[in-house]
Formats: structure tokens, sequence, C-alpha cells
């Protein structure tokens, strides 16, 4: 395992250092003016000496390859830089943040995890069923529609139709005060929304495996032995038919980022992902580079953690092989 994870780290180092170039590379091509956006109206008056006085104070009148070894070399150092979009140094950005995206990506893999895996062990209990049919095509329109269409459509439903939950945000609009009771009732909506837009690749993955293994000589023996349909289904075919479902958790991260970015965009979520949007369409170098590395890191982490519980699940599977 520490093997397999020394490797894994060390391969990290090159992908991280070529994601960093390409966002640089990316933000240099992009037609959004950085000065432009951080001096916002004032910049429509400007002179052009102010302009280029800013354009030299934020360091964007360098070339490419220096902006990123001054980002690059700083970031080894602990120091991130400064967002020019939020006013404040980068770090201090992604710690104000950092932890509504988690609450939200758990809440939603949470979910995403807990139905996609019931569902999925009913349905393979009774495969051509009317459980079976009606959830799999449930999920099949599920996997083809947008999250942010999702968002909209729970937003008009449970929020504007039935007045049920609040339509975005973190706390109520009059509240100066953030509540465990209001972040609880903000926060139902999006994770809902995000986890069923990540639950048909879990029920359909579940599904599959149980029906696979409920067909595997190992079961038949056990309920030729007499156990109960409980324990056959639990003990035996759920072990061993949630095997692809550990794979899957890993290859769900950049999905589940993409996702969040959308969801929290679209519920006004005080997150990472909203901070992302506005960094790229201000070309904030700095801030930008930061949460590409982080959304880089998760990715390459969720993969080490299928392949870890993958691991542990199956003793056939050596770490150090």
């Amino acid at each position: 395992m520490a093997r397999m994870t020394g490797r894994r780290a060390l391969f990290a180092v090159p992908v991280l250092l070529t994601v960093t170039f390409g966002v640089f590379a990316v933000a240099a091509a992009s037609p959004f003016d950085p000065v432009k956006a951080y001096a916002g109206t004032a910049g429509l008056t400007a002179s052009q000496e102010n302009l280029d006085q800013l354009r030299a104070n934020l360091g964007v009148d360098q070339p490419l390859v220096t902006r990123w070894w001054n980002w690059l070399t700083s970031a080894l150092q602990g120091d991130l830089g400064d967002s020019s979009v939020m006013r404040q140094p980068v770090a201090d950005v992604i710690v104000e943040r950092m932890g509504w995206s988690a609450l939200l990506a758990a809440s939603a893999f949470l979910i995403a995890i807990l139905l996609g895996t019931g569902l999925g062990v009913l349905a393979a209990r009774r495969p051509g069923g009317w459980l079976d049919r009606g959830v799999s095509s449930a999920a099949y329109t599920l996997e083809a529609a947008p999250a942010f269409w999702l968002g909209l459509l729970a937003i008009w439903l449970f929020a504007l139709k039935l007045d049920l939950l609040p339509a975005g945000g973190l706390t109520d609009a009059a509240s100066e005060t953030v509540t465990f009771g209001q972040v609880a009732s903000h926060l139902v909506l999006p994770a809902a929304v995000l986890g069923i837009s990540q639950l048909p690749w879990f029920f359909l993955y579940v599904r599959q495996g149980v029906t696979d293994a409920l067909a595997e000589d190992p079961v038949r023996g056990a309920r030729a032995r007499g156990l109960s349909e409980r324990t056959v289904l639990l003990g035996h075919a759920l072990r061993s038919g949630m095997l692809p479902m550990l794979t899957l958790i890993g290859s769900r991260v950049p999905e589940l980022i993409t996702g969040a970015l959308l969801i929290e965009t679209v519920f006004s979520w005080p997150g990472i992902a909203a901070a992302t949007v506005e960094a790229a369409t201000s070309v904030d170098f700095s801030l930008l580079a930061a949460l590409t590395v982080l959304a880089t890191a998760a990715v390459l982490l969720g993969n080490l953690l299928s392949d870890l519980l993958y691991g542990l699940a199956d003793p056939r599977v050596a770490f150090d092989g």
C-alpha cells in the first residue's frame, strides 16, 4: 500500500506542474483582459499610462513562462499570491470556501452512494420487475440531464411553487449570523440535486454487480445450504457486487467537481466552484492556478482512494505488485 501511494505521489508531481502551466497558457490566450476586470468601471476612463502601470503591478505584463515560474516558486514557499478579483490572499479565499464546498460534495456523494446502493440492490433482487424497469429508466434519463437544469427545476418546484425550501444562498437574506438550522435547510436542495445527478452511475454499477453475483456458484451454494434470502443478498451477493462500484468512486470525482461548479453557481452556494467561475472570467492567474491544482489533486486522491478501497475489499488484489 505504501509503495503504491508513493508511486502515485511521484506521478502527481509532473501532472500538477503540467496542469498549472496549462492554466497560465490558457489564461494568457483568453480574450478577457485581467486589468480591465480588476479596474472595473474605472478602467473605462483611465488613461493608457495608468492601465500600463496597473498591468505592471499585477504582473501580467511579463512573459507567460515568467509569470508561471514566479507563481510556482512562491507557491512552493507557501505563498499562493493575491487574488485580483477577490481582493484578498488566495490562501484566505480557499480557506473561507473550502469547508462549504466539502460539505456540499460530501453530502451529495453520501446521497448518491446510499440511494444508488439501496435502489441497485432492490432492483437486482428481481431483474425485469416493475421496480427495476422504473428505476433503470429514471437512471438513464438522469444520465442525460444537465446538473444545472435539474437545479433550476428543483428551484422552480420546491422553492417557488411549493415554497418548501430556500432557493439559494447559505443563510436567510435577513439573517446576520450563520446558524446550523439555516445552513441545513439551504443545503438540502443543492446537495440533493448534485447527489441525484451522480446517482445513476452508482445505481447501475450496483445493480449489475449484484445481479452478476447472484448468479455465481458461491451464492447458489449459500442458497442450497438453506440460508435466508436476506443473508444471501446482504452477506454474499452485495459484498461481491460492490467491488465494481469502489472503482467508480474515484472516477466520479471529476464529474462531481464539474457538477459542483454548476450547482454552486445555480444555488449561489459560497464554495470553491463559485470562486473558480469568477477567477476564470476575470483571468485571475493566481486564484485560477491554485483552484485548478486543488481540483487536480482531488481527482488524483479520488483515484488513489478507489484503488485502496478495492484492494481492502478484495484480498486478491496486490497493492505492491
